[in-house]
């Protein structure tokens, strides 16, 4: 292998390691098999009457990004949120597609199969830039988008997202791999906060072990730096597309009513974009936290619930009707030549 290879997917029939998945008190977690790709699901017990909510991180996360806001909104919503193909204790995809849209065929495919449609929608970051797909290409599946720092292009990338645009080049993995081989995972970890927290004083002591741990673990999974490099390269890929396929094309379609908080100290997607996404997403609402960062549901969760459940009752009033047709099978005219057209028949 060159050094500008990424290290080789394993083969669908290899054996990974087992890790046991992290259990968060009031959480349970189960794996969702779905032919090609297996998601992890975090969940929470939901009181009767509730609507289905889906929570997907961003770059390098997992389903526990959203534990903290979870249980904030347990008697409104019946929440899950899914480990994305390759990261938390999600296995690789079998066809090594860590695109945008392949992330997007995985959550689709998992709306489908389970029966949850139409959902309350969240996204993070990546998750952000995947939930806006889902949510224009997919109508019939998303009640609500709740997007948090959403990654969509910008023509001025800010200064702490340009390591995660190198790390999609070839080799930049691996050689960022052994540079930095003697730091520890908190060295790691306190990096990662520094770049995503407003304020990374906020972890608590508690907070920081178990990121700490989570590092560890992650760092023995044989495809750790595979997943990340190659949905970075994802995200550059989506950044340069063009006409019906651009992120921001695929904005201006979304119909559901949606939330927008962007965080004024975020390093990775710029402030400055919240007024450019208020105006893509037709029927948008939004959060402005001066103090936040690039992960506001961690960070301030308590606001973020109130924000929502704050668009939930203006919005969405309790008695409305469901969208029209909101079948999981709804599809909007002139969509049969997308890419995501395969997940009509393979669910």
């Amino acid at each position: 292998m060159s050094s500008t290879d990424l290290p080789p997917v394993p083969p669908a029939g290899d054996a990974l390691p087992r890790v046991a998945p992290v259990h968060v008190d009031g959480e349970r977690v189960r794996s969702a098999a779905l032919g090609g790709v297996t998601l992890t699901v975090r969940s929470r017990p939901a009181g009767k009457g509730v609507e289905p909510a889906l929570f997907l991180h961003g770059l390098g996360g997992s389903s526990q990004n959203w534990s903290a806001l979870m249980p904030l909104l347990d008697d409104v919503l019946d929440c899950e949120a899914v480990d994305l193909p390759g990261f938390g204790d999600s296995p690789p995809p079998d066809d090594g597609d860590y695109s945008i849209t392949g992330h997007t065929r995985a959550v689709v495919r998992y709306l489908e199969t389970s029966g949850r449609g139409p959902v309350h929608l969240f996204g993070n970051s990546m998750g952000g830039a995947v939930a806006t797909k889902v949510a224009a290409l997919r109508p019939g599946l998303v009640r609500s988008l709740t997007l948090v720092s959403p990654a969509l292009p910008e023509l001025r990338v800010q200064r702490g997202a340009v390591p995660t645009g190198l790390l999609a080049v070839p080799g930049v993995a691996l050689l960022f791999t052994r540079l930095t081989r003697e730091w520890t995972p908190e060295q790691r970890v306190r990096g990662v906060l520094g770049l995503t927290y407003g304020d990374p004083g906020r972890v608590t002591e508690e907070g920081l072990a178990a990121a700490v741990a989570e590092m560890e673990r992650r760092q023995r999974l044989p495809y750790f730096w595979d997943a990340m490099a190659r949905s970075a390269r994802g995200i550059v890929d989506a950044y340069t597309l063009a006409g019906r396929h651009r992120l921001w094309r695929h904005a201006e379609r979304v119909t559901a009513p949606t939330l927008l908080v962007y965080g004024g100290r975020d390093r990775l997607v710029s402030f400055r974009m919240a007024r450019r996404a208020a105006r893509a997403f037709r029927d948008s609402r939004l959060l402005a936290l001066p103090e936040a960062g690039h992960v506001a549901m961690m960070e301030c969760p308590d606001t973020v619930a109130r924000a929502f459940r704050e668009f939930l009752r203006d919005t969405l009033p309790a008695d409305a009707a469901r969208p029209a047709g909101g079948s999981a099978r709804e599809r909007r005219p002139g969509d049969a030549d997308d890419v995501l057209a395969a997940t009509e028949t393979e669910s």
